[in-house]
């Protein structure tokens, strides 16, 4: 039973004439006409009765009628829908990012995506970056904002670099500033009070390795919170704390940079899996995030390129690429 086989035995039930359903559908009526024959013998029933000047539908042909309408009927909705997947009309992109960039770069790309693709669902998974990975590689994501390089082990993720961004110490406007007239060290927060991430947050752990690096175990004075917990409990002056440039520069707090050679930086990539192609939806936000990055590039000054010593007030971290 073939689809073109039902939209003419409909049109010949519509019609009652064979003549007349071949010229509504474009067809000659000897095609049409063989074709319903073809499609009674199929089903082992006459459909019409075909009395000169008068077609009539059989029993088998009423039965045959609502369900031949409903199949045709399904199929349009089927290939609506897969024309407004295919043009972007509708659709759903699962994107996993860190907590840090979900308070930053996120809610900018979302808002650039949505703005010119309003029928396509957001879905947004915020981890830490070692969970966001095997999500992503769980087949949960299409798309995740991860931390690298990978750890050893990772499952295997086809990952494009999209920004280099400095960590700087953020603390409360009101404190003395951490240091005078220079970029702040690691070895400067050797016996300062910090306010730490909870564990398995990936700040947490590059910041307590650049102090072990230095030398010293870091002495928490608040630990356990996600951003935004981190960031008001720096602003009630518990502490300093080590978090991205884009989250400081929004936070209202002020923000010292790090010395260049001290290498406070981190690499983040857009990433999905080796095995399958994300879908066209994912693939559209992904040039949306590129085009943003290149935007602000070419607009923002990085936190590594500023004036040296400690500021003020909030400065962006430039998205490199």
């Amino acid at each position: 039973m073939q689809l073109h086989q039902l939209r003419y035995f409909t049109a010949v039930a519509d019609t009652r004439h064979f003549t007349r359903a071949a010229e509504r559908l474009h067809v000659a009526q000897p095609s049409l006409s063989q074709q319903i024959r073809v499609l009674e013998r199929e089903l082992g029933a006459e459909l019409f009765h075909r009395v000169r000047g008068n077609i009539a539908l059989t029993d088998a042909g009423e039965a045959l009628l609502p369900l031949a309408r409903q199949i045709l009927a399904d199929t349009e909705t089927a290939r609506r829908e897969v024309q407004e997947v295919a043009q972007l009309r509708r659709g759903r992109v699962r994107l996993g990012a860190p907590p840090s960039l979900c308070a930053s770069l996120v809610p900018d790309v979302l808002r650039a995506f949505h703005a010119r693709y309003p029928g396509i669902e957001l879905l947004i998974d915020e981890g830490g970056s070692q969970d966001l990975v095997r999500t992503l590689a769980a087949g949960e994501l299409d798309l995740a904002l991860i931390i690298t390089p990978l750890a050893a082990g990772a499952p295997p993720l086809a990952t494009t670099e999209v920004l280099h961004e400095d960590l700087v110490v953020v603390s409360a406007p009101s404190d003395p500033a951490p240091v005078s007239g220079r970029r702040i060290r690691v070895a400067d927060l050797r016996d300062r009070p910090l306010v730490m991430f909870r564990r398995g947050y990936d700040l947490r752990e590059f910041t307590t390795a650049a102090c072990h690096g230095a030398g010293f175990v870091p002495d928490f004075t608040v630990e356990g919170g996600e951003m935004d917990a981190v960031l008001g409990f720096v602003r009630a002056g518990l502490g300093l704390a080590v978090v991205p440039g884009m989250v400081a520069a929004r936070s209202g707090l002020r923000v010292t940079p790090f010395a260049a050679q001290e290498g406070m930086r981190r690499t983040i990539a857009v990433a999905h899996r080796k095995d399958v192609a994300p879908p066209r939806a994912a693939r559209e936000l992904r040039r949306v995030l590129m085009e943003h990055l290149a935007e602000s590039d070419a607009g923002e000054s990085a936190v590594g390129d500023s004036e040296a010593g400690e500021s003020p007030g909030p400065k962006t971290s430039e998205p490199g690429s």
